[in-house]
């Protein structure tokens, strides 16, 4: 597929197979019909060739080429899979629009430190999986790391420990750089209620924002009702592309949590 691509890439390439999508020509009436000179031509088609587009014909001291549909047709196959593709995951990238857009909105309120302190967040989700098993998911630091981090992202340290004064640490990076969270527990009921302090930090260890989180997990009916509260402070101007990010940012983490949840139940 990548010769194809390659071979069609050319806009003079792509003129003789269109020319040839009409007829079979030889070298000469390509040549004359493209403004090309002859020996390009024939350079042009035996690219073609050698990618399996077009086929050749010796005719006495003529040589007439003909295009090969069995190829294209392999060819619009693979486009047609890599476009369903696109088209099954518009919602990634609607994420980014939603994102952007926030990051504008908050962008022109914030012009000053505390921009954002006391603003609050609130999540209910539905989890089809026991209060003991949504609880793991989030004190044991294996089951935490394979959900709270992005997919793209090597998580090195994701710890919240389930008691007052416990660690709350989030840290993962890739390639463009590393991304640092570090608080504190503030309470835990076993299977019941969580609550944490979490601050985001610069690459010197500085305080972008905090956010407190209050969660309480509620037996229900075919699984548990997780219901996550967040509110922000000590924000930073700096702190606009994660403040804006909050609302998306927690509704996928959320999502990862569920599909994670399901998954080990199935």
């Amino acid at each position: 597929m990548e010769q194809i691509a390659a071979a069609l890439g050319d806009g003079a390439r792509w003129r003789i197979v269109e020319l040839l999508a009409e007829r079979p020509r030889s070298v000469g009436e390509l040549a004359e019909l493209t403004g090309l000179r002859q020996p390009q031509t024939t350079k042009h088609l035996q690219t073609l060739a050698r990618a399996g587009l077009v086929t050749v014909f010796p005719l006495g001291q003529r040589r007439v080429y003909a295009v090969e549909a069995g190829r294209l047709k392999d060819f619009e196959g693979q486009l047609r899979a890599l476009i369903a593709t696109i088209e099954a995951n518009e919602g990634e990238r609607d994420v980014l629009t939603r994102y952007q857009a926030a990051i504008s909105e908050s962008v022109a309120v914030a012009d000053h430190d505390r921009w954002a302190d006391g603003r609050t967040f609130s999540f209910d989700r539905p989890l089809a999986a026991s209060r003991h098993d949504v609880w793991r998911h989030w004190t044991e630091p294996a089951l935490l790391a394979s959900w709270w981090a992005p997919p793209s992202m090597t998580v090195t340290d994701c710890v919240l420990e389930p008691w007052a004064g416990g660690r709350a640490v989030l840290d993962y990076r890739d390639a463009e750089g590393r991304y640092r969270s570090a608080g504190e527990v503030r309470a835990a009921t076993e299977f019941e209620h969580l609550e944490f302090d979490l601050s985001v930090l610069d690459a010197k260890g500085a305080v972008f924002f905090t956010g407190h989180y209050d969660l309480k997990f509620t037996e229900v009916p075919g699984g548990t009702r997780l219901r996550l509260d967040l509110r922000v402070t000590e924000t930073t101007v700096e702190a606009v592309p994660f403040i804006a990010g909050i609302e998306t940012g927690w509704g996928q983490v959320l999502d990862n949590l569920a599909a994670r949840l399901t998954q080990e139940k199935d």
